[in-house]
């Protein structure tokens, strides 16, 4: 498979450790544009944390579906998919733990305005947000700087989803968004 990248624990200056059957996970997140060329961005306020929308598959869900799903939660929103960008990687030693985000650009076909956030992502003061693209990537690269732990989730796990997203979005901004 080719990868958008393979995020590891080198690229916080750590080292890399065998994985021993671990755990994997696959998921479905990406760029979520609205009618006036904003893109979703999903803010946990009580950690400092600004990320793509997105989440898990469930029960071998295809990943395309999944993401339509995590979007409605998430957003509020309808999306149709512009386009699979690929794939992107993490390998967590410190969890052994792998996971693929299959990643898409999507356009808002309709918005219901109601978000179905889950407790997890309530208690950490999720809401959402329209941002432009250079927002966005400024938001979420600050936010793997002054990001805060959860009962949810430590610092660990949290900086591996941050720094995942302002990868996502770059890549999209360097090979998608200047050829439109």
């Amino acid at each position: 498979m080719n990868y958008i990248k393979i995020l590891n624990d080198l690229d916080f200056g750590g080292e890399i450790k065998p994985l021993n059957n671990p755990k994997k996970r696959i998921s479905a997140r990406g760029i979520v544009i609205n009618s006036e060329g904003k893109i979703a961005i999903l803010n946990k306020k009580n950690k400092n944390e600004y990320k793509l929308v997105g989440g898990g598959t469930e029960n071998n869900e295809d990943p395309s579906i999944a993401f339509k799903r995590e979007v409605l939660e998430e957003a509020g929103c309808e999306v149709e998919i512009d386009k699979f960008i690929g794939v992107l990687k993490e390998e967590r030693t410190k969890n052994n733990f792998i996971q693929e985000s299959y990643v898409y650009v999507s356009h808002v076909t309709h918005n219901l305005n109601k978000l179905n956030l889950t407790q997890k992502e309530l208690d950490e003061g999720g809401c959402l947000i329209w941002l432009n693209v250079d927002e966005a990537l400024n938001y979420i690269k600050e936010s793997e700087q002054n990001i805060k732990p959860s009962k949810y989730s430590d610092l660990y796990n949290s900086k591996f989803i941050v720094r995942r997203d302002y990868i996502i979005l770059k890549y999209y901004m360097d090979n998608y968004l200047k050829m439109n």
